[in-house]
């Protein structure tokens, strides 16, 4: 099987190196978790055992020297959905030994608009993710590694713009 032939999940499962993630929705409320994300908006703390499938699965790639990382390009102020995602996913995740990066346009142009949501595995094969308007993915497709120098230009462009998450919510976490 080819990597362009391999699902998302079989991407997880063999990839070697790196794993990156670009999001740039300010909603994927759609997309599962929908009763924390409800416990969340209700004011309830946080789950002791929340994501714990996720960072379980996050160590064992991390304990294995791999490395998996994201950039966020979001304006201020927050959705309900992002508070959720930041305040609850991401510093969850962190345990897990994922790394998170904020792409902040409140003040500045988003040099990427028009970009969507996509993994990238080992710099080799990227995974496009479509969405609808309330956040439910849609579809993802495995492109051809012939075009994974496009989507690593995305990738370097977002790191290069981005802050440390920690950094970032330090400043702006609510």
């Amino acid at each position: 099987m080819t990597s362009s032939s391999k699902s998302l999940g079989e991407l997880f499962d063999t990839f070697e190196r790196e794993a990156f993630r670009l999001e740039t929705l300010d909603d994927y409320s759609g997309s599962g978790n929908s009763d924390v994300y409800r416990r969340f908006l209700a004011g309830e703390a946080c789950p002791e055992n929340y994501n714990a499938e996720w960072v379980a699965e996050l160590r064992s790639h991390t304990g294995n020297g791999k490395r998996i990382y994201r950039v966020h390009i979001l304006s201020r102020p927050l959705t309900p959905y992002l508070r959720f995602e930041l305040g609850w996913g991401y510093l969850t995740n962190q345990a897990g030994g994922e790394e998170f990066f904020i792409l902040d346009t409140t003040d500045t142009a988003n040099p990427l608009d028009g970009v969507g949501d996509f993994w990238l595995f080992d710099t080799a094969t990227p995974v496009a993710m479509y969405y609808d308007a309330a956040g439910v993915v849609t579809g993802r497709e495995t492109l051809p590694s012939s075009r994974a120098t496009e989507f690593i230009e995305y990738r370097d462009m977002a790191l290069a713009r981005a802050v440390p998450f920690s950094e970032w919510w330090a400043k702006h976490g609510e």
